[in-house]
């Protein structure tokens, strides 16, 4: 079974979590980042950005659904949501043909 990339979370901004053990997350605008890379996934160059790598939060977690690391995201990059995905497990599938022409 093929496994599509995993992308981790470069935001402008960041903020400590007292509750959660002094963890470092994402706030403001937040892109999906390649780890070993040094632009997002949309082509943005980190270093010329200003943007805060956190290579221990996944793209997913960036999603107010999530739960996860969501509290201070202010905007999420919509062509990274593009190319990086924006489905939850839950998601409904794909869209599908059903019935093809012959």
């Amino acid at each position: 079974m093929k496994r599509g990339k995993q992308y981790a979370v470069a935001a402008s901004g960041q903020w400590t979590d007292e509750e959660d053990g002094r963890r470092r997350l994402p706030a403001g605008e937040v892109h999906a980042w390649e780890p070993g890379r040094n632009e997002t996934v949309c082509g943005l160059s980190l270093s010329r950005s200003q943007l805060v790598r956190f290579p221990h939060v996944g793209w997913r977690d960036t999603f107010p659904e999530s739960g996860g690391a969501a509290d201070r995201v202010q905007r999420v990059c919509r062509r990274c949501a593009s190319v990086a995905g924006r489905r939850g497990g839950g998601a409904r599938p794909r869209w599908q043909r059903v019935r093809p022409r012959p």
